[in-house]
Order: C-alpha cells, then sequence, then structure tokens
C-alpha cells in the first residue's frame, strides 16, 4: 500500500513537468551523502556534454527514486548495489561484490532497461551505532545480542521494512530489544542516540555524524550485510541518445574512496556546506 501511494504522490508530483530533448533529469534520495552524488552526477554531465540538466533532489526513498527512473521521469540516479539487489530485486543478500553487481546489472537491464554506467569506488554499508559511554565489551552485533533486552533501537522506516534490513538483521543475530524500534528520519537517528534517547541507532558507516557525535560502530561480525557499492543508474534510453552521456558518467568510475565519503559527508552533515559547492571543488580537482 506504501508503494501504491507514493508512486500516485509521485505522479501528482510530477504530472505536466515537461522537458526538452536535451534535457537530462538527475534526482537523489532524501539524505545528504546520495544528494552530493545527483550533484556530482549533475555537474558532470553539464561539464562534459552540451546537454541541460534538470535536478530533482530530495525527491524520496529508494522506492520513489526507482519509480521515477522506470516512468521515465528521471535518467539517472545514484544507488547501491545492495540496495538493488535486495529492495528492488527482492533477491537474497550476496557477499561478493563482483556478483551482487554482476546480477544487478543484468536483471536492470532485462527488467527495467536500466544500466550501471558508474561505480564510484565506495561501500556505503549499514551501521549499527552506539555512544562511547557504551559498555566497553560491546563491540559486535553478537554482543549486542546479550544485552538488547534492556536496551531501546532506532532506524528510519525504509530499513525496517526492506529485504535486506530489519528482519533478517534480527533472525541472523536473534536481537529481541525492550521495545519494538523506534522509526525517525535518517538525518535524526544519530542525534536522537546522542541525545541519550535510543541506545542503539541504524545508521550508514559513512555518515560524517558518526565522528562529530563520538559514536561507535558494532562489528558486523557474521558478515550479514552485503556489499552497498555505491554507484549511478541510468536508463539505456536517455543513454543511448545523447552522445557523450555515458562517456561523461564513466569517468567518474573510482572516484571516490570510502575515506574520501567521510569526509566530504563530514563537510556534508557537520559543517553544513552546501552539496553543489563540495561538487564542483571535487571535479575541479580530479586530474
Amino acid at each position: 500500500m506504501r508503494r501504491r501511494l507514493g508512486f500516485w504522490a509521485l505522479t501528482i508530483l510530477l504530472a505536466g513537468c515537461g522537458r526538452g530533448t536535451d534535457t537530462i533529469v538527475v534526482a537523489s534520495k532524501n539524505f545528504s551523502e546520495n544528494h552530493f552524488l545527483a550533484e556530482l552526477i549533475a555537474q558532470q554531465i553539464e561539464r562534459k556534454t552540451g546537454l541541460t540538466v534538470e535536478r530533482r533532489m530530495n525527491l524520496g526513498g529508494t522506492f520513489l527514486c526507482q519509480q521515477a527512473l522506470v516512468s521515465g521521469q528521471a535518467d539517472v540516479y545514484p544507488e547501491y548495489t545492495g540496495t538493488a539487489l535486495t529492495a528492488i530485486l527482492q533477491h537474497a543478500p550476496e557477499k561478493d561484490p563482483a556478483r551482487t553487481l554482476e546480477i544487478v546489472q543484468q536483471e536492470y537491464a532485462e527488467r527495467f532497461g536500466a544500466e550501471w554506467p558508474v561505480q564510484f569506488g565506495f561501500d556505503s554499508t549499514f551501521a549499527l551505532l552506539v555512544r562511547r559511554d557504551a559498555p566497553p565489551s560491546l563491540r559486535t552485533l553478537s554482543e549486542l545480542a546479550r544485552l538488547a533486552p534492556e536496551m531501546t533501537i532506532g532506524m528510519n522506516f525504509e530499513f525496517l521494512e526492506r529485504e535486506d534490513g530489519w528482519r533478517g538483521l534480527a533472525d541472523e543475530y536473534v536481537l529481541e530489544f525492550a521495545g519494538p524500534p523506534k522509526t525517525l528520519d535518517l538525518n535524526l537517528v544519530y542525534q536522537a542516540l546522542a541525545a541519550g534517547e535510543l541506545d542503539v541507532a541504524v545508521g550508514n558507516a559513512t555518515h560524517g555524524l558518526i565522528e562529530r557525535l563520538n559514536l561507535r560502530r558494532l562489528e558486523d561480525d557474521r558478515h550479514y550485510f552485503p556489499p552497498y557499492d555505491a554507484g549511478a543508474v541510468a536508463r539505456t534510453e536517455a543513454l543511448e541518445a545523447h552522445p557523450g552521456l555515458r562517456e561523461a558518467l564513466e569517468a567518474l568510475n573510482g572516484t571516490i574512496s570510502l575515506e574520501k565519503m567521510q569526509e566530504i559527508n563530514r563537510e556534508l552533515d557537520v559543517e553544513q556546506r552546501p552539496a553543489a559547492e563540495l561538487a564542483r571543488e571535487f571535479l575541479e580537482a580530479l586530474p
């Protein structure tokens, strides 16, 4: 029901938004890292082609962006291989990054007429976080299972519902908390943990607030989470219709390390620097 409502909301939002034949629509999800990657894509297209770029940033979660792509209302947006594999394609998690990419490339082409021309170079995996004042022995998710009955946990709604999210994680580690998970906006879950409103939070390993708020990441010692290699998915029709578009996107392959993305996220989330400004600086520094 939520997906159907999301689709109609998107349809209403985008209805009547005409665009020229030389316009590429770049969308993003509603969190800062994805917004930055989308802005990077948009500026790269503007720099390397004669195309006009229309930005539809912070469009929503995974399913809204995917629906926009499939409907032709967006041409490209940043996505993560593990998310595509489990949330969109509904496959069980796959541990091997190369195999994960192979599956999503093949099935996106067959089912959605879409390609993955960009793999940025970092894995934006999920992370279960605690404060630094948590018990020193609490280092792994296996150890968390022992302490969980006396603790509270928070996460965003998408993680609660997705195939590779809460249900599978709780089953894998036999996690039973003091109450049901609290759902918050992804950008608020870190502050709630730091403020003592939660004992454990589910976030993204690359988020800049982890260091800023002095949070500690627990080790996924059973390797539950699949790889979430950051890339971009684009409509094949758009890639083939616009000479130079594919090459402009492919030039971004391997340009962002995990450490670089953590640094950028820190500037986005802590220093509150604009994504457009950071994207421009990043592209200017490329060889």
